[in-house]
């Protein structure tokens, strides 16, 4: 039998350089801000800001990225995947800039909201060019550097974050984006090719607004709920008319002919377990993120540059593993290889219940390699899963679907999360500072950012509300990383029960059409 001619794009390897480029801007800008949320929280050093504004400068990034994404996959379809490309990367870069100068804490959640624009005209489109310039045969290999470019940016941002605080002011860690950037719009500009769906869909207007306003709303509520407490009826009126609002978005969506999410694709288990698989990892695992900054910088005392050190073993598995999964697939399918990354991820993530303030920090990072090798393991698998279900010509669909799961739960995981730290870190420091004034026992109250300001004006008092502010942190960190595990192995079930095993694409196929997917499901 003569070889398949491959089809791929003569430039394909440069091109995947170039879009490794782009998806690093995008990756970068949150492991960095995850090690410079200590000093956001800092009165004299950052902005002052709470956690439940630093909850929202994570989640107004995420929110506008994952309600933006389908209608910039379908404006990328339409107007050309390169030219939205340029477009994302220099509105990235300015809202970039507006970030590292805010004044205060509700500028930088706004600028960041802008950067989730430029973002989501990133993000798509980069998994869709793979799509439409690599053969079928390479697509696994070429979407696992992709996958492995994200452990890249994890393992940079955190270094690179901490030393640039080191050095120079908050903004530094945004203002870096800029030169990154520029060399993205240059290489794409010179190296990608443009390419169209011949068939693009409309935009859904009204889908986007319902889905931006639903998860804006169910967010606000949950992260109001663990900073305030959840006994307040605006909290409810909010998680409740959130999610009335995305049901509503789920009813036009079923109806629409034109929808920015087509949730009928969901009845196809090849496509939605390897979704929801997303999901669930993305929401444990940035909650553990979001908690850990703090851990190591204030319960343990690291500087920026050594938390961000102390982070690098879950990115180099990243690294190491990532770009290795395919050829696993391949070998063992896909089921397999899902469900080993899975349960190390599991067993990482329960492990963080056993850390306290006093553990060998080498253990911190071991379950952070640990942690790093599951998620290589499950990424790869599941992307390509999402992505091979679809034709290349609505790669942007599938790029979409995957990147929004993936944004939503992450935003939700840090709200959620968040939510559990703030109200078990209250329950468990309120007896330490009943006996305080009232203005400086509500800050103390609020997170273990604020007792440790506090504790700087109380004298000889201070080692006592230190101790206990630690205490009670590490107490609410044990629960989230608990939760964190059991949503975690929800994924589980879901990899044995409906996850495909070998590949179901023949190596010289295409990628099966929607019908031929629905006849097999």
């Amino acid at each position: 039998m003569e070889p398949h001619e491959n089809t791929g794009h003569p430039r394909r390897w440069a091109i995947l350089g170039v879009l490794v480029i782009s998806l690093l801007v995008v990756v970068l800008d949150n492991t960095i801000l995850n090690v410079a949320l200590r000093t956001l929280a800092d009165p004299v050093r950052g902005l002052g800001a709470s956690q439940g504004e630093l909850e929202w400068a994570i989640n107004s990034y995420t929110l506008v990225f994952a309600g933006l994404l389908f209608t910039f996959g379908v404006l990328g379809d339409r107007l050309g995947r390169r030219r939205l490309l340029i477009l994302g990367l220099a509105l990235f870069g300015l809202a970039s800039l507006l970030s590292a100068y805010a004044q205060d804490p509700g500028q930088l959640i706004a600028a960041r909201a802008l950067m989730g624009v430029g973002g989501a005209a990133i993000m798509p489109v980069t998994l869709s060019i793979i799509s439409n310039v690599f053969d079928p045969r390479e697509r696994g290999r070429a979407i696992g550097v992709w996958a492995g470019a994200v452990g890249l940016a994890v393992a940079i941002g955190p270094v690179l974050g901490g030393a640039l605080l080191e050095h120079f002011w908050w903004g530094s860690v945004f203002l870096i984006n800029v030169p990154v950037v520029a060399v993205g719009v240059l290489l794409v500009a010179l190296l990608v090719p443009e390419s169209r769906d011949p068939s693009p869909g409309r935009v859904d207007v009204l889908g986007v607004l319902l889905s931006v306003v639903g998860l804006v709303a169910l967010t606000y509520g949950i992260i109001d709920g663990g900073e305030h407490g959840f006994g307040r009826p605006q909290v409810w009126v909010s998680i409740v008319g959130g999610l009335a609002v995305l049901g509503w978005f789920v009813a036009h969506e079923l109806r629409s002919d034109h929808p920015s999410l087509d949730v009928r694709l969901f009845r196809v288990p090849r496509f939605a377990a390897p979704v929801a698989l997303v999901g669930l990892v993305f929401f444990a695992a940035m909650g553990v993120m979001f908690f850990g900054a703090f851990y190591l910088q204030l319960v343990r005392g690291y500087s920026p540059l050594e938390s961000g050190l102390l982070f690098l073993p879950f990115a180099a598995a990243q690294l190491i593993f990532a770009p290795r999964s395919a050829a696993m697939v391949r070998r063992y399918g896909g089921r397999a290889v899902a469900a080993v990354g899975l349960l190390l991820t599991v067993v990482a993530l329960a492990a963080f219940v056993l850390i306290d303030a006093d553990t060998p920090i080498w253990i911190f990072s071991a379950l952070g390699f640990l942690q790093g090798a599951g998620m290589a393991n499950i990424m790869p698998p599941a992307t390509e899963s999402i992505m091979s279900a679809l034709p290349r010509e609505k790669a942007g669909v599938g790029s979409a679907v995957s990147n929004t799961i993936r944004q939503v739960a992450g935003a939700l995981g840090v709200a959620v999360l968040g939510s559990v730290l703030s109200a078990v870190y209250r329950d468990q420091v309120a007896p330490a500072v009943s006996a305080l004034p009232a203005p400086v026992r509500d800050a103390a109250r609020e997170s273990v950012s604020g007792a440790y300001a506090v504790a700087d004006r109380l004298g000889p008092a201070a080692p006592r509300l230190i101790d206990a502010a630690n205490d009670s942190f590490v107490s609410a960190m044990h629960w989230a990383a608990g939760i964190s595990a059991l949503v975690a192995t929800l994924g589980v079930v879901i990899v044995f029960r409906w996850m495909p095993g070998r590949p179901l694409v023949a190596p010289d196929s295409t990628p099966a059409t929607e019908p031929e997917l629905a006849g097999t499901a």
